[in-house]
């Protein structure tokens, strides 16, 4: 959005609040995100909310509203819902306060009593979703391998010609997709359950009560993979995650489950492979075409993680293509993929 733009929509809001049920006070920004949409904090007769300013040309909140309900449903802590217009783009929720665990962490509070409090949010999560009367409504799109694929092509549209300062040619674009297509396919199947695909320790929050923990950014929710959120916590693309932690925390999920522990490392390690061509490639376009350089700083960690995962023989199509057309590029394992350590 412009200046202007943005002025306009906090003037609507204004206009907004003036025609809702209560008094509302104090109104000042509390957060941008990496999308369109603004947070917003205020007093509502005395009490606290946080309000969505969500453009609904860029952002419809239809989304998250069901999803906030959904998750309800299945006893989970999104924010409550206070009041909603989503024609205009608009929703007074919970305030939650300001734990996160991003910030809970910074203060010093226990990494792996924290990381142990996101996994059986999940556990319970997972556990609740199948055969939970909540799928009766209309059916989430499916996290499959054309979603996934999509994401991937964030990578060579945007992250790849900012390595080689060209755009790559159809038969490097093709070979891409029938690597990743390949090694997606190739996966075991598992059930498939409630994804949030934002979880990590940025949208977890302790919430006022003080005990579990709250989700924030889960309007993009999908029906996918159950590895998938649990390697967006453990390998996060803002901040390391001790080793120790991720292997306690990864026990602690299977234990709490019941998939197959073989066919979910295998999920677990293509999709944080996927994930993080992905975001790299989002990290790219958010420098590139909408102006916000800050969130490069994290692409040292991403091509690590991707580094990793590459080494791995599930991901060996993706190695080799990332071998073959970007042999400088920092994420390219240096020797043919083989059997893990």
């Amino acid at each position: 959005m412009t200046a202007a733009t943005e002025d306009a929509r906090a003037a609507a809001l204004r206009d907004w609040l003036k025609g809702r049920p209560g008094r509302f006070e104090g109104l000042e920004l509390l957060r941008a995100d990496a999308s369109f949409r603004r947070y917003f904090r205020a007093r509502r007769d005395g009490e606290p909310v946080v309000i969505m300013d969500a453009p609904p040309e860029r952002e419809p909140v239809d989304a998250f509203l069901r999803i906030a309900r959904l998750l309800q449903a299945l006893g989970q802590r999104p924010p409550r819902i206070h009041d909603e217009d989503p024609q205009a783009g608009f929703v007074v929720l919970e305030d939650l306060g300001d734990r996160t665990f991003t910030r809970a962490l910074a203060d010093g509070e226990d990494e792996s009593a924290l990381y142990q409090r996101a996994i059986d949010r999940l556990v319970e999560l997972h556990r609740a979703w199948p055969g939970h009367p909540a799928q009766e409504t209309p059916p989430l799109p499916a996290y499959d391998t054309a979603r996934l694929l999509d994401e991937a092509r964030l990578f060579i549209d945007w992250h790849v010609p900012d390595i080689t300062r060209e755009p790559p040619g159809d038969a490097a674009r093709s070979a891409w997709e029938t690597a990743w297509t390949r090694t997606l396919e190739a996966l075991p199947p598992l059930t498939p359950v409630l994804v949030l695909r934002d979880f990590h320790v940025d949208n977890l929050m302790i919430p006022p009560e003080g005990t579990g923990c709250a989700l924030l950014d889960f309007q993009d929710a999908v029906l996918g993979s159950p590895a998938y959120d649990v390697v967006s916590l453990l390998e996060d693309a803002r901040r390391d995650v001790s080793p120790a932690v991720v292997q306690e925390a990864l026990a602690r999920y299977l234990r709490g489950t019941t998939w197959s522990q073989e066919a979910f490392r295998a999920h677990y390690r293509v999709l944080g492979a996927q994930r993080a061509t992905k975001i790299l490639g989002i990290f790219t376009r958010l420098h590139r075409r909408d102006g916000k350089p800050d969130y490069r700083r994290h692409e040292p960690r991403l091509h690590r993680l991707l580094r990793r995962g590459l080494a791995h023989p599930e991901l060996s199509p993706v190695a080799d293509w990332m071998r073959q057309h970007l042999p400088q590029n920092p994420a390219t394992p240096a020797t043919p993929a083989g059997n893990p350590p």
